[in-house]
């Protein structure tokens, strides 16, 4: 029998004003995302991801402390505890990247992968954290993730969680095919500019190295008072062939849905036989570089 999964990306703008209080920004960002939600169920969709600190606005763009302010526990802040309860009352995997706080003082970029049943599987902190201008100053917020690579085993299917700015990196995405994934989310942040360009490069290249399936989400508009660009959107999935199969448009709120075939993963691993043909014992030199 076809192992066909239902998936959805949802990329949205921002649902109000910087200038709200915290709590306020965060309650309007929540409640557009649950339409989304709500759609999804209606859709029939299986597996969600939300796209990056989907409750605020890109905050990294500059170096305040009131930000801080943002971040809640995970599992048991309220953001993961609510959708836990959506995700079992719609049998849906959901992917739920949010500011979480581990301690005061202490946060990471974090991405909290709920089962179709409600049950929280764990959490994926995103590893690579970059600091340069014009825009993202992310070592202001956040610490390294330190949880390595994990990949969840959901009802649907085996799901990895690469972090926007991962996606340049492909030791991480290689060491996800490795541990089983079928299917990387990367909810991203990312605008118009220097890195566009990679957009359609880098993902679709992971899939094919890795042969598995890679849903790329990214936000849409400008976000004042920093307009440091604007996010382009263009959420996607892509096959492990590298062919895109489902784009979302630039400038839009949106769900995007897609349905992939699992199955198309032995297929193509039987033809290109890329991880028996690993050298693995030669790559030992590139951890000491």
């Amino acid at each position: 029998m076809p192992r066909i999964v239902r998936c959805g990306l949802i990329q949205t703008s921002l649902a109000c004003s910087t200038q709200e209080k915290i709590e306020t920004i965060k309650h309007a960002c929540l409640e557009k995302h649950l339409r989304f939600i709500e759609q999804a169920a209606r859709e029939g969709v299986q597996i969600l991801c939300l796209q990056e600190l989907f409750a605020g606005p890109y905050f990294c763009a500059e170096q305040n402390p009131r930000w801080y302010e943002a971040a809640e526990p995970v599992p048991d802040g309220p953001l993961v505890q609510l959708m836990r309860e959506l995700a079992k009352a719609y049998s849906m995997v959901l992917i739920v990247p949010v500011y979480e706080e581990e301690m005061p003082g202490v946060y990471y970029n974090t991405a909290a992968v709920i089962d179709a049943d409600g049950s929280y599987l764990g959490k994926y902190r995103k590893s690579h954290i970059p600091h340069c201008a014009p825009g993202f100053w992310e070592k202001f917020y956040f610490r390294p993730g330190n949880l390595g690579y994990p990949v969840f085993r959901t009802r649907y299917a085996n799901v990895g969680v690469y972090i926007c700015y991962d996606r340049h990196f492909p030791e991480g995405a290689r060491a996800l095919g490795l541990g089983g994934a079928e299917i990387v989310f990367n909810p991203s942040a990312t605008v118009a500019g220097l890195s566009e360009y990679l957009w359609k490069l880098e993902q679709p290249a992971h899939a094919v190295a890795n042969i598995y399936f890679v849903g790329a989400i990214n936000r849409v508009g400008y976000e004042d008072p920093w307009r440091i660009g604007e996010f382009y959107g263009t959420s996607y999935f892509c096959t492990p062939r590298g062919q895109i199969i489902a784009e979302a448009s630039r400038d839009r709120d949106e769900l995007l849905v897609a349905e992939l075939d699992l199955d198309m993963i032995r297929e193509i691993r039987h033809v290109w036989p890329f991880y028996r043909d690993r050298r693995p014992e030669t790559y030992v030199e590139l951890t000491k570089l």
